[in-house]
């Protein structure tokens, strides 16, 4: 059996710490907050992100260079037969493209799966992956398991605040202002490809309830024929307090569920601020 490295990135929420626990790779995102290059989880923690986002620091997302891909890659190959990466959705950024355009140089050594995941989806991938692995798979077997699977996930998030979906467009300054007096609360989705909006209503009780709602309806509707095989996972950019609160109310409405949970990765928490909370299932492989 060949030996394998698996990779991922910071997007999956696995910290640095948890991947060397797990015997994996995590790439750390980059970000350039006022000009100046942080590296998630290396140099930038989850705190230093939100106080820096608190105090509207010009905060852009970025994809690790090509030439940082490839040292990692080149070095792991020195002491394993492939590798496996599996980036954050192609939907949501190049990141993916970018890695499988230089997998070609490697001539079958490095396969990188577009399973089209994000946060506790991809770091459920990952589990998945390694699962496989053991059982002797090989890397391009694996990848092609986790493509054919992309699809089989929801994720709903509600924001806290309109200021951030605002900053990066996806609701207009007039929209902003009077969901802020409204008390608006946007339900955006992510079917894998995009970042969609799903509903709208009013104050958080409402949106927590059109999130649960959301996932039984996928669980007894999409998912119906692989219910049983269903994980549930929970993410957020809200204090560690309010997360225990929703980590109870997905509980009680589903009893008996695994749930997969962790902050939100910071690239969505930079388009979506503080105090959000999101929901998802996904097939366990």
């Amino acid at each position: 059996m060949k030996k394998m490295a698996i990779i991922t990135d910071s997007n999956s929420g696995i910290t640095q710490s948890r991947g060397k626990e797990l015997g994996i790779y995590v790439i750390p995102m980059p970000f350039f907050i006022d000009g100046q290059l942080y590296l998630e989880d290396i140099t930038l923690t989850q705190e230093e992100f939100y106080k820096r986002l608190g105090a509207d620091s010009d905060i852009s997302t970025s994809q690790p260079s090509p030439g940082d891909v490839m040292e990692l890659w080149e070095k792991l190959l020195e002491e394993y037969d492939e590798i496996l990466h599996i980036p954050m959705s192609s939907g949501l950024s190049s990141t993916c493209s970018t890695a499988m355009s230089i997998a070609e140089e490697y001539k079958g050594r490095v396969y990188v799966a577009d399973n089209q995941r994000i946060s506790v989806t991809q770091e459920q991938s990952v589990y998945d992956a390694m699962a496989l692995r053991d059982k002797g798979m090989s890397a391009g077997e694996i990848k092609e398991i986790l493509e054919k699977e992309k699809f089989l996930s929801s994720i709903y998030i509600t924001v806290d605040t309109l200021k951030y979906l605002k900053k990066g467009g996806r609701v207009t300054p007039a929209a902003a202002a009077i969901g802020t007096v409204l008390n608006l609360k946007p339900v955006l989705q992510i079917q894998g490809e995009k970042l969609d909006a799903y509903a709208k209503v009013r104050g958080w009780k409402a949106a927590k309830k059109t999130m649960l709602t959301a996932i039984e309806n996928d669980l007894n509707g999409r998912f119906a024929d692989i219910k049983d095989q269903m994980v549930l996972g929970m993410a957020y950019t809200c204090s560690k307090e309010e997360a225990g609160a929703w980590r109870g109310e997905i509980r009680e409405k589903f009893p008996g569920y695994e749930i997969l949970e962790g902050p939100l990765s910071l690239s969505v928490a930079c388009h979506i601020g503080p105090g959000a909370m999101a929901v998802t299932c996904m097939k366990k492989l």
